[in-house]
């Protein structure tokens, strides 16, 4: 009765059941979950000889949530409505239940899983643990009580923050706040849990009042409820520009939270099936989802990737150094090279300050930094020790002729097993990997800036690029914790070209004379971290306007540079590093840079006499994607992307920081509409110029209602 289950394993502890949640790899809450856990405590509950039920999970794994792959395929309101309602009619079950359940929480305990702990009796954690409601990321809301009984349990300004954050804590903060009733040792949690069922059946503790749904001790009165959601309600609205799940959550709390327990979860279901149904709960699951099956390539999937055990780091730049913090932290063996001792000692330095936040905040002291170098880096200013490396990467100066010569030099040193990745941003990796006896041996692993912190590693395959390469390279940069995106080489690759499409129209946009501070902000509001002056300041406008010469020779009129980019550049101003760029760096707050203002100011008085045209930040959004929607066709077409737009559009959010809730570049082009897309490429065209002339696939896609998630087919349709 109580032993036949496919993901429970239950056990016996004197006249106390353990539960133990057993479904691989997070005890994801699936549909066979759910209903063996009901048969499980409907058992229990109906045993003569069971007084109490300790639930609890398989080593050190509670429940990290509910499977989303079956939500994500439920497109019916009614449908998922009644799929909630049934699993709140299981918790109240649980919590209503005439024996006393404790939640022993031995691991994470996210979303649906501290729902569920809630609904249990009692709580106690193990020491280390996570708690939370990280719903709101995905776009979502708590649907099975988390608003409600998150909020009793810990109060409304704490519930309020977690819950419209999506910022887990760890068991030690919840047992502050009243969300757990202990914290223990792993090995004693069991035990602790155990005798804490022992107890409410002693009569020590009443059921009653340790039913979540009956404690109202923290909330405040209707008004001051009202006050404390009103208020943050004008703070998420002051920075909001992503997801409306933190909203929803605000007004269940805002509505709930009352004498009617059961009216407050229904109003809560109904407004999580509003979210789980929306666009943007679409596209951050689609992102979420596709994270995990990216770089996985059906050419790869028989593929065993060569052991990485030693990594060599060629080139101490600010790039090289936070690859290195990566090699570090990932427990490798690092070669760390640079040319001489004089920029082997400032690359060293960089390395170190990539740890300066851990060792600000206490997670890591100097002498445990001193002890991890020592321990795993090879300093040195000599070639010759990169000598048995498993992954040689190089991060040098971004010109062909120097790389080319230090790859040359590099392939008479390895053995031939050695796998040879370059961090070009641009450059051929093709034409680099031909310095190679065996160009096969190379493919681009494209970090972006601070790389021991973006998540995104560009993958870029080279024509010879042999499959063992290409796997290898996936695999370490899985195992570094980044995300691995596998383009084909071309010029700019993926990302540093769709970058240059969104943002290379703002120059165009400020020779119409439309200030740069409000191009910027139509950005920004639009969810771009930063706006495209900013952008360029910080990379260096130097920097941006090689690369925009470097497309217009590779891709002719379509990509020519802005008559006023070429005088800027001039100017000498080149962003933050000379103290200005379009901006002024030298007060308190950056400022337009005046010489930049007068420049422009005299090219307008000779080009465009008439002045600012009429604009809003949603038309100058919207002209800015066109650009990027089309671009990305372009690149669709020339077997950049090997049509894989859910690929390319984890790029552009991991690497880009393109706004998650809109999807991506390709996600947003289906949503729009291809037909849409084009119309408004033909209108623009007429205007501006062949900057806006329409891809031949997206001529092809709206002549034949395509969409690129579902029909896209490369290729030439010219």
């Amino acid at each position: 009765m109580l032993t036949d289950f496919k993901t429970l394993m239950v056990e016996l502890n004197d006249e106390i059941a353990i539960i133990k949640l057993n479904n691989p790899p997070v005890n994801q809450l699936s549909t066979l979950l759910r209903t063996e856990m009901a048969a499980a405590f409907e058992a229990a509950f109906a045993s003569t000889r069971i007084k109490g039920v300790v639930l609890t999970g398989i080593g050190k794994n509670f429940m990290a949530g509910g499977d989303i792959t079956e939500m994500a395929n439920i497109t019916d309101t009614l449908l998922l409505f009644d799929e909630v309602m049934a699993y709140n009619r299981f918790q109240a079950i649980i919590e209503n239940g005439p024996k006393p359940v404790v939640a022993a929480i031995n691991g994470p305990a996210l979303g649906g899983g501290l729902e569920l702990a809630m609904a249990c009796h009692y709580r106690v954690a193990a020491t280390g643990v996570k708690v939370g409601q990280p719903e709101v990321q995905l776009g979502l809301i708590p649907g099975a009580g988390g608003t409600q009984r998150l909020a009793r349990l810990c109060g409304l300004d704490t519930a309020l923050s977690m819950i419209t954050t999506g910022k887990p804590i760890s068991g030690e903060k919840a047992l502050e706040h009243g969300i757990v009733d202990g914290v223990f040792p792993q090995e004693e949690l069991l035990h602790q849990a155990v005798l804490a069922a022992k107890s409410f059946v002693r009569k020590e503790r009443r059921l009653s009042i340790h039913r979540t749904r009956n404690k109202k001790e923290k909330l405040p009165s209707n008004p001051d409820k009202q006050a404390i959601i009103n208020t943050a309600v004008q703070m998420a609205a002051k920075q909001a520009k992503g997801p409306g799940a933190p909203y929803k959550a605000m007004e269940a709390l805002s509505m709930g939270l009352s004498d009617d327990f059961e009216d407050d979860i229904q109003r809560e279901a109904q407004l999580f099936c509003e979210c789980a149904l929306s666009q943007e709960a679409k596209n951050l699951i689609s992102i979420f989802l596709n994270s995990r099956k990216a770089g996985r390539l059906e050419r790869t999937r028989a593929v065993t990737p060569m052991a990485v055990k030693t990594v060599a780091m060629l080139g101490l730049g600010v790039m090289g150094a936070g690859i290195a913090n990566l090699l570090l932290k990932g427990g490798f063996r690092a070669v760390l090279w640079d040319l001489d001792e004089a920029a082997l000692g400032k690359g060293v330095e960089r390395v170190r300050k990539t740890f300066a936040f851990a060792v600000k905040t206490g997670r890591m002291t100097p002498e445990e930094l001193d002890g991890l170098i020592a321990d795993k880096a090879v300093v040195t200013t000599d070639l010759d020790q990169i000598k048995g490396a498993d992954l040689v990467i190089e991060a040098v100066v971004e010109n062909m002729d120097i790389k080319k010569d230090l790859w040359a030099r590099v392939d008479t040193i390895c053995g031939p097993d050695t796998v040879f990745a370059t961090n070009t941003s641009a450059l051929p990796v093709t034409g680099l990997a031909a310095s190679l006896g065996d160009p096969g041996r190379m493919l681009g692993l494209h970090f972006f800036n601070p790389a021991e912190r973006m998540q995104l590693v560009e993958v870029i395959t080279a024509k010879t690029t042999s499959d063992l390469t290409l796997a290898t390279g996936v695999a370490f940069s899985r195992r570094i914790g980044k995300i691995p995106v596998v383009v084909n080489d071309g010029p700019g690759f993926y990302t540093s070209r769709q970058l240059n499409a969104l943002m290379g129209e703002s120059n165009f946009m400020l020779e119409q004379g439309i200030p740069l501070g409000v191009i910027d902000q139509a950005l920004t509001e639009f969810g771009m971290p930063m706006g495209a002056f900013t952008l360029h300041d910080l990379t260096g406008i130097d920097i941006g306007f090689h690369v925009a010469n470097y497309f217009e020779r590779e891709f002719g009129d379509r990509w020519k540079v802005a008559e006023i980019h070429k005088k800027i550049f001039e100017t000498g101003c080149y962003g933050r590093k000379t103290g200005a760029g379009y901006y002024d760096y030298t007060h308190k707050k950056p400022v337009p840079n005046t010489v930049v203002e007068q420049l422009v100011s005299t090219h307008l008085e000779k080009s465009n006499p008439a002045g600012m045209p009429e604009v809003t930040s949603e038309t100058l959004a919207k002209r800015m994607l066109a650009r990027a929607i089309n671009e990305a066709a372009f690149m669709m077409d020339e077997g950049i992307c090997d049509n894989r737009p859910q690929d390319m559009d984890l790029a552009m959010v991991y690497g880009c920081g393109y706004p998650a809730a809109r999807g991506g570049i390709f996600r947003e082009a289906d949503t729009w509409g291809i037909g849409k897309v084009y119309d408004y490429l033909l209108e623009l065209e007429d205007e501006f110029g062949p900057r806006f002339t329409p891809s031949p696939l997206l001529r092809f896609m709206a002549a034949d209602n395509r969409t690129f998630y579902t029909t896209c087919q490369g290729g030439n349709h010219g």
